[in-house]
C-alpha cells in the first residue's frame, strides 16, 4: 500500500513536470515568433517597412515596425536584417542607421546612428557586428573607400572600422573569417580576419560575384557577368582551392543563390532552378516560373527554407507589391501583399 502510494505520487509529479516543460516549450516569445520577416526596401518617399508571415502561412501583418513603433521614422531604403540572440538589427542604408529591435515583438530598443556610411549587410561574431559600408559612389575613390564597421553590441557603438581598399556588398561569416563580395567593381572575394581585423589574400572568382553561402567548409559564390556565362564558384576554405560549375548559355544572367538540403537553388528572370550540390552542370529547365508584376520582369527577393520557396516581386517600386510561397515542386501555397520593393526574407525560428 505505502509503496503504491509513493509510486503514484512520484508519477504525478513527473507528469506535472513534463506538462510544465511542454507548456514552456510551446509558449510564444512574441507576436512574431516562428515565421519570416519580409523586408520592403521602399523608395525615396520613406515608405520602407517589414512584413511578417507566420510559419503556418495564415498569420500575416503588412507593416510590423509601424504597428509596434508608431511615429518612429524607420529610415530610407531598408537593406537587410541580421540577428543576435533575441535582437534583430535592421539596416536602413539610405539613412545611415541600424534599428535595433526585439526580434519577437519588434519593439524598438535602440538606434545605431554614427560611424555608418551607406551600410549594407551585417554578421555577428563574439558580441561584435561586422557591417559592410558602401561609403561613396562614383569616381576613383568610390571603388576603393568601402569599409567594414565593427560595432560593439553591448553599447551599440561603432568602435572601429576596417578599410577594404575595395568595394563591398554582401558578407558571410565562417569561423573567424569574413567573406565579402561586390558584384560590379571586383573579380575577387575579400577575406577579413576578425581576430586581427586585417585583410588577408583575396580569392579570385571572376566578375559579378554576388550572392554566396557556406556549406560544409565550401564557399559557394554565384557569379553572373553581363553577356557571359553564369557560374557557381566553389572555394574550399581550408586551402582556398577553386572549382567552377559553368552554366549553359540559356542560363546567362542567373541570380539569387540559396542552398537547401543537398540542392543549390537559383533564379533567372521569373524562373526558379535547382541542381544537386555535387552536379557538374544544372538543367536549363526551371522547376517553375511565376507571373511577375515587376517592371523589370525579375524577382527582387528569394529564399528557400522549411521545404518552401519564397519569392518577392519588386513591382514598380512605387506601390505595394507581392510575395509568394511555393512548394519545392512549384505549387503556389500563399500570396500576400507586402510593402514597396520587397527585397529579402529573414526567418525568425
Amino acid at each position: 500500500m505505502k509503496l503504491t502510494r509513493v509510486l503514484l505520487v512520484a508519477f504525478t509529479f513527473a507528469f506535472l513536470a513534463s506538462c510544465t516543460n511542454d507548456d514552456n516549450e510551446n509558449v510564444s516569445k512574441g507576436n512574431y515568433d516562428n515565421g519570416v520577416f519580409i523586408l520592403n526596401e521602399g523608395n525615396s518617399s520613406g515608405n520602407s517597412s517589414v512584413s511578417f508571415l507566420g510559419e503556418d502561412l495564415t498569420t500575416f501583418k503588412q507593416d510590423v515596425y509601424g504597428a509596434e513603433n508608431p511615429g518612429d521614422f524607420f529610415g530610407l531604403y531598408v537593406q537587410s536584417i541580421f540577428f543576435d540572440g533575441d535582437k534583430a538589427y535592421v539596416i536602413a542604408g539610405g539613412s545611415n542607421v541600424i534599428n535595433v529591435v526585439n526580434r519577437y515583438t519588434f519593439k524598438l530598443l535602440a538606434k545605431i546612428e554614427t560611424g555608418l556610411i551607406t551600410p549594407r549587410y551585417g554578421v555577428v561574431k563574439n558580441g561584435k557586428a561586422y557591417v559592410t559600408n558602401a561609403n561613396t559612389y562614383g569616381g576613383t575613390s568610390g571603388n576603393t573607400d568601402d569599409f567594414v564597421a565593427v560595432i560593439d553590441l553591448a553599447t551599440n557603438k561603432v568602435e572601429s572600422k576596417i578599410n577594404l581598399n575595395a568595394t563591398a556588398n554582401r558578407i558571410v561569416l565562417e569561423g573567424d573569417k569574413l567573406y565579402i563580395t561586390e558584384p560590379y567593381n571586383s573579380d575577387k572575394v575579400l577575406v577579413v580576419n576578425t581576430t586581427t581585423k586585417a585583410l588577408e589574400t583575396p580569392i579570385t572568382v571572376g566578375s559579378s560575384a554576388n550572392t554566396m553561402e557556406v556549406k560544409n567548409g565550401v564557399l559557394y559564390v554565384l557569379a553572373a557577368p553581363y553577356g557571359s556565362a553564369s557560374k557557381i564558384v566553389k572555394v574550399k576554405l581550408s586551402d582556398k582551392s577553386v572549382t567552377e560549375v559553368v552554366f549553359p548559355t540559356a542560363l546567362t544572367d542567373a541570380g539569387n543563390l540559396d542552398i537547401y538540403g543537398s540542392k543549390i537553388y537559383f533564379t533567372k528572370d521569373t524562373g526558379v532552378y535547382s541542381m544537386d550540390i555535387t552536379a557538374t552542370q544544372p538543367s536549363d529547365k526551371p522547376i517553375f516560373n511565376y507571373s511577375s508584376t515587376s517592371q523589370y520582369g525579375v524577382m527582387y527577393g528569394f529564399a528557400v527554407e522549411n521545404d518552401k520557396i519564397y519569392i518577392a516581386d519588386g513591382g514598380d517600386f512605387a506601390s505595394n507589391s507581392k510575395a509568394y510561397v511555393y512548394s519545392l515542386t512549384g505549387t503556389l501555397q500563399k500570396e500576400v501583399t507586402v510593402g514597396v520593393g520587397p527585397n529579402g526574407f529573414y526567418f525568425n525560428n
